[in-house]
């Protein structure tokens, strides 16, 4: 039952996107009745043709009716042009706003989300399974509403001929419909399948085809053709059912038209021998009769493509329904501009199973330069996620100027706040947009200037078209070091009083990595910053260092009160420098 209510939510849904073309879609409709009036009009004519032109040999009907085929034919034509541009019209852009509302709602959705979903998955639903709903409005509805009307004339046709001959030939009907919803249910379930089959192809395809460098550092080339190889058999497992199911529908219609038809010349003829009808109503009877049952197979193979449609809206829907774990305030509070302080009060945080973080009490003032050390798998980055709310703590509050970071809106948060990742991420544009991603409004010296902070500026201008270089996707034209100053220019440019650096410097060999190591220095003067380090040598300027082990705070501190305290800070710090001497010696 609660399914059912799902469902007819999710086609009024479909159904209130077609408001903005009602206009279009009536006069559709008006042409996809003209095209069933010209196709009832077609045997109805029949009788004529035979009763007086041929038996009754009447010239002035041999004038009247070539006549009349030639304007029923004019009236067909303009009329399948009118319904097949407007309903594509319509179906098109049904599917724009279809498409923009599923991206705008996965945007919309929290970190957690992406890191449950695989990136092809996503992919799939927004292009191939939004193409299959495309399929299903513009071509299958349009085939559905014609062959009913077309339905409505023929029977129309039939019954005025001869009403005792139609109820004969109107028996085999409902039987005819029994497949088409039997098939169609099939076809629905499979199609579901099918779509997740493709989905899972596209997701392997876009991690293989990003990571084909790894894959062929490590020579695993055959591994992932045999990959490739199982999924695309799954894939064809779904669609040989898909096929199965549709090719039995046409013949098994074809063999319950024959079972009509039979009736229908064994009764016809038997009442044009008595003398109780003319041939030039049975043929006429006969030729309603024979494209009565052409819609009727035609509605068995719309069917298939409406349930292969309503499965893939139905994927669609989960996503657009789906809400976000982070919650907007319904009535947000303004963080004052400036700078800001930042505290945990007793904040857990729970991933999935696991209790990441665990009672951290913590309060950053305005203006300092927090360093967060420990082993991978201690929280570091876990505490500073949830500053910007890519994740809300599981217990306890993060307050900026004592006010819950839950009670502002999250964009005026994040506005306040500049991340560089320890990953750089940038996209196929050029170099000047990706550094004023955040700031769109930036003038081309403001953009120029962060460059230039960001020691990037020099190596900018060695390319060919300067700062309209379009940098390749995910900046592959530039090296490691490159890409990560673009991203710390990135974050200058925003100039947002909360600064996170997770790991900003690593990309970077030891001559950027000094100059760039300034700028940031320059960059934190003043600004609330949290800084993630692994390597403990580039924590020396942190206003204060907190060590995260298991989740929680275990030792905080200067960095050399910590080195005094020869505790973790000071375990971790000697491991690090017996490897760098280590590395030196092997050097």
């Amino acid at each position: 039952m609660k399914n059912n209510k799902i469902f007819r939510e999710r086609h009024y849904h479909l159904l209130g996107m077609v408001k903005d073309n009602w206009g279009k879609m009536i006069t559709a409709m008006m042409c996809l009745l003209a095209m069933a009036a010209t196709e009832a009009g077609i045997p109805f004519l029949m009788k004529p043709v035979i009763d007086d032109i041929f038996i009754k040999k009447d010239l002035e009907m041999l004038k009247l009716i070539p006549l009349a085929v030639i304007l029923l034919y004019v009236v067909r034509g303009v009329a399948m042009y009118g319904q097949e541009y407007l309903m594509n019209y319509v179906g098109e852009d049904i599917i724009r706003k279809l498409r923009n509302q599923l991206y705008s709602c996965i945007q919309d959705l929290s970190l957690a989300f992406f890191h449950r979903e695989k990136t092809g998955t996503l992919m799939s639903r927004i292009t191939n399974d939004v193409h299959i709903i495309k399929t299903m409005v513009s071509t299958a509805v349009t085939g559905s509403v014609r062959d009913v009307f077309t339905l409505i004339g023929l029977t129309g046709v039939i019954f005025y001929r001869d009403w005792k001959l139609a109820l004969l030939a109107m028996v085999v009907l409902p039987i005819a419909f029994y497949p088409i919803v039997e098939f169609g249910r099939r076809i629905r379930k499979v199609s579901t399948g099918r779509q997740e089959a493709m989905a899972e192809m596209t997701s392997f395809l876009h991690e293989t085809l990003a990571g084909n460098k790894i894959v062929k550092a490590f020579g695993a080339e055959s591994y992932e053709k045999q990959r490739l190889n199982a999924k695309s058999k799954r894939l064809f497992k779904f669609e040989m059912k898909s096929v199965k199911y549709r090719s039995l529908t046409s013949p098994v219609m074809e063999f319950l038209g024959g079972l009509g038809g039979a009736g229908v010349i064994w009764y016809g003829g038997y009442k044009v021998i008595t003398g109780a009808s003319t041939p030039g109503t049975f043929f006429s009877f006969l030729a309603a009769v024979i494209l009565l049952y052409g819609p009727v197979k035609k509605l068995a193979k719309v069917n298939t493509r409406i349930q292969e449609g309503m499965a893939a809206a139905d994927r669609v829907f989960d996503i657009i329904e789906m809400e976000s774990d982070i919650v907007e305030p319904e009535h947000p509070r303004t963080l004052k501009a400036g700078n800001h302080n930042v505290t945990f009060e007793n904040v857990h945080f729970r991933y999935e199973e696991d209790m990441v973080l665990k009672g951290i009490d913590l309060e950053v003032a305005s203006g300092e330069i927090l360093a967060l050390v420990g082993m991978s798998g201690g929280g570091k980055t876990s505490l500073v996620n949830l500053i910007p709310r890519f994740y809300d703590a599981t217990l306890g509050a993060i307050r900026i100027d004592g006010i819950d970071i839950r009670d502002v809106s999250v964009a005026a948060l994040r506005q306040q706040i500049a991340i560089v990742t320890q990953e750089p991420i940038l996209f196929n544009d050029t170099v000047r947009n990706n550094i004023a991603y955040g700031s769109r409004d930036a003038s081309a010296e403001a953009v120029e200037n962060a460059a230039r902070a960001a020691y990037a500026y020099d190596f900018i201008q060695g390319f060919p078209k300067k700062f309209e270089t379009v940098i390749g996707e995910l900046g592959g034209r530039l090296s490691g070091g490159e890409k990560q100053r673009i991203c710390i220019a990135r974050a200058l440019l925003k100039d947002a009083p909360i600064l996170i650096l997770d790991e900003a410097t690593s990309a970077l060999d030891a001559e950027s990595e000094t100059l760039v190591q300034k700028a940031l220095e320059n960059l934190m003067k003043g600004r609330t910053t949290f800084v993630i380090a692994h390597r403990l040598s580039t924590v020396g300027f942190a206003s204060r260092i907190i060590v995260l082990v298991g989740g929680e705070i275990v030792e905080q501190g200067t960095r050399d009160v910590l080195l005094e305290q020869m505790g973790v800070f000071y375990k971790l710090h000697q491991m690090q420098f017996k490897q760098n001497r280590s590395d030196v010696g092997t050097d």
